[in-house]
């Protein structure tokens, strides 16, 4: 079974066409539950997110901040596994019809095996893979795996990526590729980095038609404006998590997942 790369790449276009950034929701499987990692998801998508990144939770995230950091400790305490992630994949997709892609660092999937990792993404709905700490270099096998499965292949860039670095990178990742705004870890911060404008325009310099979406940082609707004036994609992750955090149950939860949804997708398009 082919993997959903192509609805990914559609997603994206018709956010340009619309003249609007699409908006990529980030949430961590298993927290604060299976069933309601999944259900979170599905209210991002209720409010207004076009993509979900589900991430992997790791006992290590040295790319993520503290609240994000928190998240996994949770999930992962409640014994969440590869099948959960793949699991919220599948029935996300399956009700929403969504692209939904997996955000991991690279050794539990080296443990669990690229090609079986890959053919059950693909056979999941899955729409592709962000991979942090895997080296572009490094990435051959992955690549080969998850072309034939019809995965996107997402790589991560920073402000502090060189020009040939970027030109290796867009050369090899698909589906889009993620630029950090700032140095550092995710987590929400009152700006945006100045330099996520000069990354996204480097970036594209690169290669043209590769979607840029701008990450770590945006937490309000006005900050997803920022970026969506720039960028092909605004990236949400840890404003959401601390929703979820912070809400006294469940269910107002979802609620307030929901709501910055929507207020997120109004400020990318321009409506803050």
């Amino acid at each position: 079974m082919s993997g959903n790369v192509r609805l990914l790449s559609d997603t994206l276009a018709a956010a340009k066409s619309e003249g609007r950034a699409a908006l990529i929701a980030y949430l961590p499987a298993g927290f604060p539950t299976v069933d309601g990692g999944i259900d979170a998801v599905k209210a991002v998508i209720d409010g207004g997110a076009d993509v979900v990144e589900v991430g992997l939770p790791h006992s290590d995230p040295v790319l993520d901040g503290p609240v994000i950091q928190t998240a996994d400790d949770i999930a992962l305490r409640g014994g969440v596994r590869i099948a959960d992630v793949l699991r919220t994949v599948r029935e996300a997709h399956r009700a929403t019809g969504k692209p939904i892609l997996v955000m991991t660092y690279w050794n539990p999937i080296d443990r669990y095996g690229v090609e079986r990792f890959t053919a059950e993404l693909a056979e999941a709905g899955g729409a592709g893979c962000i991979l942090p700490d895997l080296p572009v270099q490094e990435s051959a096998l992955w690549r080969e795996h998850a072309d034939k499965h019809g995965l996107a292949t997402v790589f991560v860039v920073a402000p502090s990526s060189r020009n040939e670095r970027l030109a290796e990178i867009t050369a090899a990742g698909s589906g889009f590729v993620y630029a950090a705004s700032l140095m550092g870890v995710t987590g929400t911060r009152e700006s945006v980095g100045a330099q996520a404008e000069e990354l996204v325009a480097r970036a594209r310099a690169s290669r043209a038609d590769l979607p840029v979406c701008v990450g770590i940082g945006v937490s309000d609707a006005t900050q997803a404006a920022e970026v969506a004036r720039f960028a092909d994609g605004v990236i949400v992750g840890s404003a959401f998590v601390k929703r979820l955090l912070d809400a006294p149950d469940p269910a107002a939860g979802l609620q307030a997942v929901r709501t910055l949804a929507g207020e997120l997708a109004r400020g990318v398009r321009g409506r803050t």
